[in-house]
């Protein structure tokens, strides 16, 4: 049987230039969706999973992370002290949870790119499967979607993509999968990734959404994207980006890759407009908050509201 995934890495190095100004000071990590910044939804869902050891790959600017899961004795014995037990009990959950996760942070160092942060981190992986996913996706599902890949990758023992099914008019939002074969369950066997075709131009009607288990080749991939990137830039020829896309797209070339359409709720924080429909949505389901909101959409919506001021 295939090995038990128990690492991960975070890519948190990011500028969070589509949500500016609020990213301005704020790391977009950072940000909260319902009571807790959305970093901690991802670092929760890997804990939940049975992942052991986080890496949480960051740039300058992001010691708002570091501080978030670092314990913090004297809040909580003043919270304690001030009879707010329920406050200090939260404080001390949030840095058990890093413990659990044994939460290590690493300098993001190499080329732009997506790809740049998991090849930083890959120096500890060994010979071990990876997860790897973004800080910026909140799933909510009843099976955790990190749990869901790590599923599909013991009965494949092959990587795996985090796959949705995608309106073919977004096909330029994705990175698109070409399928070769339905094994069932969800389950599909792919032969590569185009990224962001045009509608017309789309292999299968399923979008790839952050969420991967890599493994050795994966990673060797990247470092061949990356010497090639280090020798143009020597050349002075144009240079991109290093993409864990590419990167799975190369490998898939000639060895197997998986996706497993993932069951559950996808939010991006990623952008103003989904930010915000993740806030709304989770506030919605909140036992508390979510009758408040609806009573408040109720009431804009009703004409014969009369409106007071002050």
């Amino acid at each position: 049987m295939s090995p038990t995934i128990r690492r991960a890495v975070i890519p948190a190095a990011g500028l969070g230039s589509r949500l500016l100004p609020l990213t301005k000071a704020t790391p977009k990590e950072m940000l909260p969706v319902g009571d807790k910044p959305v970093i901690e939804h991802t670092v929760r869902e890997l804990v939940d999973s049975g992942i052991t050891d986080i890496t949480i790959v960051v740039s300058g600017g992001k010691s708002l992370i570091q501080d978030h899961f670092r314990p913090n004795p004297a809040l909580v014995d003043q919270l304690r002290a001030d009879g707010k037990a329920a406050y200090a009990n939260a404080v001390e959950e949030v840095a058990e949870l890093a413990r659990k996760g044994h939460i290590t942070y690493l300098d993001q160092r190499g080329p732009y790119g997506n790809g740049t942060p998991v090849l930083n981190a890959a120096r500890s992986f060994g010979d071990e499967p990876v997860l790897v996913l973004w800080p910026d996706d909140v799933f909510v599902a009843d099976v955790p979607r990190a749990q869901q890949l790590i599923r599909a990758y013991e009965q494949t023992g092959c990587p795996v993509l985090a796959l949705l099914p995608m309106d073919p008019g977004d096909s330029q939002r994705y990175g698109v999968p070409t399928v070769k074969e339905d094994l069932g369950g969800g389950q599909l066997r792919i032969t590569g990734l185009v990224e962001k075709p045009k509608p017309d131009d789309a292999p299968s009607a399923y979008a790839a959404i952050g969420g991967y288990v890599i493994t050795p080749g994966i990673v060797d991939e990247l470092r061949e994207q990356t010497r090639q990137w280090h020798e143009a830039a020597r050349q002075g020829r144009p240079v991109g980006e290093v993409y864990l896309t590419d990167a799975i797209n190369a490998y898939a070339a000639s060895r197997a890759v998986y996706g497993q359409v993932i069951e559950g709720h996808w939010y991006d924080t990623g952008n103003p407009g989904d930010y915000l429909v993740a806030q709304m949505a989770h506030a919605l389901a909140h036992p508390e908050y979510g009758p408040l909101l609806r009573d408040l959409v109720r009431e804009l919506d009703d004409p014969d509201t009369n409106s007071t001021s002050s």
